[in-house]
């Protein structure tokens, strides 16, 4: 098999949860470009099939999926239609967030109720996939982190701005689905299941001048993210280019998290 061969996703069936957000549509269009089969799965169904008609108006492979994080009977009907409609699961990706919480103050409730989605959802999900995948000895899981996992907010970067700190479930749930990749990554190697993470640094999203300029300035390439650049980070961890690669958390960051 020729290295440009070991990219390919032919033939792989994928779920990405989340998948019609700002960075799931990109991991959905990457898989997709690569060959891959895509579920698009979240609680906004209108905007999964939204995005599935028009990826499949590009002659790509996806269909979009109702799933509901916080629901494990939600998490077993979209196994059962995966495995009813394609016969296995290759791909997970756990991209879906919740953030109720709008700062440091926010009610504690909220911070509550991210959790049901960010750690107990990505925790139930994860073990009923990779119950699927157990079976035939093989499969990728890849979850979605931040920088923010790894690093502490910098408040210089927000003075002067309209914009608020950062809430403490986003750092919280970020840091501990960092880890829980390293947890699982050991307990399904021995199925031939790899676990990985990306933890992409700041989205640009218009925000305020003022955030974006120092922001920039942090980065080793003068620029914030843009949701393009996840996709050869997602294809490669998904294919066989990253075959002896498991247990890691790739940042995604521009050189920030370097310095």
């Amino acid at each position: 098999m020729g290295i440009l061969e070991k990219f390919s996703l032919k033939g792989k069936i994928a779920i990405v949860t989340g998948g019609a957000g700002l960075y799931g549509r990109c991991i959905v269009e990457g898989l997709a470009e690569a060959g891959a089969y895509v579920y698009i799965a979240s609680r906004n169904v209108k905007s999964c099939n939204k995005l599935a008609e028009e990826l499949k108006d590009k002659g790509y492979s996806v269909s979009g999926a109702e799933l509901d994080q916080t629901d494990t009977e939600s998490i077993i009907r979209l196994k059962d239609r995966v495995i009813a409609e394609q016969g296995k699961i290759d791909i997970l990706v756990n991209n879906a967030v919740l953030r109720p919480m709008k700062g440091p103050d926010g009610p504690i409730e909220d911070f509550e109720l991210s959790m049901k989605v960010n750690a107990t959802g990505v925790v139930n999900i994860t073990r009923i996939i990779a119950e699927e995948m157990k079976k035939k000895k093989s499969g990728v899981i890849i979850n979605i982190s931040s920088i923010y996992g790894v690093l502490g907010i910098d408040p210089y970067l927000y003075e002067g701005t309209d914009m608020g700190l950062w809430a403490p479930d986003y750092a919280f749930h970020r840091a501990g689905i960092i880890n829980i990749t390293r947890y699982y990554a050991s307990l399904l190697g021995p199925y031939n299941i790899r676990v990985n993470c990306i933890s992409p640094g700041g989205l640009f999203t218009n925000q305020h001048p003022k955030f974006v300029e120092r922001y920039n300035r942090k980065t080793f390439l003068g620029r914030m993210a843009n949701t393009e650049d996840i996709k050869g980070v997602v294809v490669f961890l998904a294919s066989d280019a990253s075959s002896y690669i498991t247990g890691e958390n790739i940042m995604m960051d521009g050189g920030l998290s370097a310095k």
